[in-house]
Order: C-alpha cells, then sequence, then structure tokens
C-alpha cells in the first residue's frame, strides 16, 4: 500500500524527520522563551512560554506535513522511481490519499514529540484538546496537499527550496507563533488576517489555552475551505499526471 510505504519512507530516517525538528523546536523554546519570559504578558497572566509552545508545536506540525510530501515527490521524480508507482493500478485519489496521509502522520508525530520535551520548561493545559487536535489534522493536511503541488512543479531541488524559503517559511514565521497579533499596529493586524497560516495557529492555541485572536470557529472555516481548495488542485494535477507522465 502506498500510503504504508511513504510512513515507512520517513520512519526510517526517524532521526532525520522526527528527531531533528522536534530540536530546533526546543531551541527555539529555549531562546525565546529565556530571553521574554518576564518580559511579555500575553492574554493578562498567561506567561510567555506558555503562549509560546502551542505555537512552537503547530509550527513543527505544518513544516513537517510540508517537507514530507513535497520532499517525497521530488526524490522520486528525479531518482526516476516515480515510474514504478506510475505502473500500478492505483487512482489518482489513492495517489493523495498517500502522499497527504502520511504528511499527516509526520506532521502529529513530530508535533507530539515537540510536546513532550516542552513539559520541561512548562506545565501544558489543554483546555480544549479536540478543537487541538482538529486544527492539527487539518493543517497538517493542508500542508501536505501543498507539499503535493509543490513537488508536482518543482523539477529540481532548487526550485523546491525557492518555494519553501520565499513562501511557506516566511508565512509559517509570520503568523502569530512568536506573537500575538494584538501587539501589531492595525495595519499589520490586517495583513495578518490575509496569512492562512495565521488562522492554523491561532485555533490550535486555542485548544491549547482556551484563548485566542480570532474567533475558532471562523478560523476552522476559513482553514477548511482553503484546505479543500488546495485539494481540488492537488487532485486536479494528480489526475491529469502534470510532471510526473513526461
Amino acid at each position: 500500500m502506498l500510503l504504508a510505504k511513504e510512513v515507512k519512507r520517513f520512519w526510517r530516517v526517524a532521526f532525520q524527520t522526527i528527531a531533528a525538528p522536534v530540536l530546533t523546536a526546543l531551541l527555539y523554546l529555549m531562546i525565546f522563551g529565556h530571553v521574554l519570559d518576564g518580559r511579555v504578558t500575553v492574554y493578562d497572566d498567561l506567561s510567555y512560554t506558555a503562549f509560546l509552545v502551542p505555537g512552537l508545536v503547530m509550527m513543527s506540525i505544518l513544516q513537517n506535513a510540508f517537507a514530507n510530501s513535497s520532499s517525497s515527490l521530488i526524490q522520486s521524480k528525479i531518482t526516476g522511481n516515480l515510474v514504478f508507482i506510475l505502473l500500478t493500478p492505483l487512482s489518482h485519489r489513492a495517489w493523495y490519499i498517500a502522499f497527504v496521509g502520511s504528511s499527516i502522520i509526520r506532521g502529529l508525530v513530530v508535533g507530539l514529540g515537540v510536546m513532550l520535551v516542552t513539559v520541561l520548561f512548562t506545565s501544558l493545559k489543554m483546555v480544549n484538546p479536540l478543537w487541538a487536535l482538529l486544527f492539527a489534522i487539518i493543517g497538517a493536511g493542508l500542508m501536505g496537499t501543498l507539499g503535493v503541488i509543490a513537488g508536482l512543479w518543482a523539477d529540481k531541488f532548487d526550485q523546491l527550496a525557492a518555494f519553501q524559503n520565499f513562501l511557506i517559511m516566511p508565512m509559517t514565521f509570520l503568523s502569530g507563533v512568536f506573537y500575538s497579533i494584538h501587539s501589531l499596529p492595525a495595519v499589520w493586524q490586517a495583513v495578518s488576517h490575509l496569512n492562512p497560516f495565521f488562522y492554523m495557529i491561532d485555533g490550535f492555541r486555542y485548544g491549547f489555552l482556551g484563548h485566542s485572536d480570532f474567533s475558532p470557529w471562523l478560523s476552522l472555516g476559513i482553514t477548511a475551505v482553503a484546505w479543500a481548495l488546495a485539494s481540488w488542485l492537488a487532485m486536479g494535477l494528480l489526475k491529469s499526471g502534470y510532471k510526473i507522465r513526461s
């Protein structure tokens, strides 16, 4: 089964695909938490570290979900082993489920790893766990779908790196991971509302803290619509064989 193959692919190199992102998030927490904790107060008496942790967890989920599907597709295209998948009777829906499904699994595993190490720095109290899980799945699904689109579009690693460095990374860092948008000037708050990543981070944080900068229901609707549109595009590209049948 293609889904099992994709899961095994990242699990075999878990030190790189799981442990390394957890370490990166831990470094962010150590640096920003140490520097700003006690100096910045968010949501009344909430400590900055408690505010930061959900953002770091969700950021790790999003980045690794994107990296999973995009890297798998581009590696298969460059090495030429994509032809072996094309020889199977799998439909474009099966391809989509495999690549996006494995991205969701990797994102959730990395997110869980980040949560486990952050208990060393702050006590985690998940107020609305179902909200957090829902946004984690939708966020990972959306990013995994974007990874499929990027992996199909890119012909080499340089193009994929440009997609990630100039689009995914800035939108992730400017989504409110390290700050509340209410601390920004009004014009930048308006700009933040144009960033779909903000709604994923903010909704996930609501699941942890019970506080958010935006209505979690509206955030859920926006992220769900974004995933649906991205899925429509990705399924269309897979069905047409875009850059995989030539």
